[in-house]
């Protein structure tokens, strides 16, 4: 494990799993949402975001948290091993409700109410975004493993040496 991706719905627990993985790993983390949004609250382009993501897929060794499914092919062209985040819709965005007033590191700024538009993303992820992913990663020669609840993620973190 050298090249790691983490996927799945927002809210699922991607990024405290992907702190953790590279506080046992040693790993360089890269939040695809810190590269992605700025802390006005505005994006920066597709270009300097696909320039950004080739800079980190360069390197030997690298934990990307994030979903971003029109880069997720050309991430799965380097990645030797996803962790697939395969959660309830309930527990995303109950994941999501929990840290509305919390800095994160993964994000530029502090989430101060449930997003509508955010959670109208979490409700549809299954069925406009989960079937593409799972077609991707039928696809995909790599490991994956998926956690279906965040107990199975701790669980893995706690038996890494």
């Amino acid at each position: 494990m050298k090249k790691i991706l983490i996927i799945g719905c927002g809210g699922a627990g991607k990024s405290t799993f992907a702190r953790k993985l590279a506080e046992k790993t040693g790993l360089p983390l890269h939040y695809l949402d810190m590269i992605w949004h700025r802390p006005d609250h505005t994006t920066i382009s597709q270009e300097d975001f696909d320039t950004k993501l080739e800079e980190i897929l360069k390197n030997d060794s690298w934990i990307i948290d994030g979903n971003y499914q029109r880069t997720m092919p050309r991430r799965l062209q380097e990645a030797d091993t996803v962790f697939f985040f395969d959660l309830p819709v309930e527990a995303c965005i109950e994941g999501v409700t929990n840290r509305i007033g919390h800095q994160r590191p993964d994000m530029p700024w502090i989430e101060n109410s449930l997003d509508p538009q955010f959670l109208q993303w979490i409700t549809n992820f299954p069925t406009t975004r989960l079937p593409v992913i799972k077609q991707l990663l039928d696809n995909y020669s790599g490991t994956v493993i998926r956690f279906t609840d965040r107990q199975e993620a701790n669980a893995y973190i706690d038996n890494l040496s």
